[in-house]
């Protein structure tokens, strides 16, 4: 769990130092390549693996949202129709920059809330 802690940190503080940069490697990664989409399944087994794995921490209700938002994104990419999904990925990759700080933010706080809730920081 702290390595998904450690991820969602690492991606957070990118997106916070330099959104436009990384969301522009991603757009032109999705292009040469759309089978990285393959990938979702990771989210689908990283949500699986939070739902069950943080049955006893601190924020439960937190962990449950969050792995079912993976879990949903995971299928959503994994099983959705072509036509929906491919608007759908254009959006996200079509935001301002201020919007992916906001999903830095977001994903640091998940990952301090997570090593917290792991006892990492904060704990005695």
């Amino acid at each position: 769990m702290a390595a998904l802690a450690w991820i969602w940190l690492a991606d957070g503080v990118i997106l916070l130092v330099a959104p436009r940069y990384i969301i522009a490697q991603v757009h032109e990664f999705l292009q040469q390549s759309p089978t990285i989409l393959r990938w979702e399944l990771l989210a689908i087994i990283g949500g699986l693996f939070l739902f069950f794995a943080a049955q006893d921490l601190p924020y439960q209700w937190l962990w449950m949202v969050t792995a079912g938002g993976m879990i949903a994104k995971g299928a959503f990419l994994s099983i959705g129709p072509p036509s929906w999904r491919g608007p759908v990925i254009e959006w996200c990759v079509g935001r301002e920059d201020i919007d992916y700080r906001f999903w830095g933010l977001g994903l640091c706080a998940l990952a301090v809330l997570l090593l917290h809730a792991l006892g990492w920081i904060g704990r005695n």
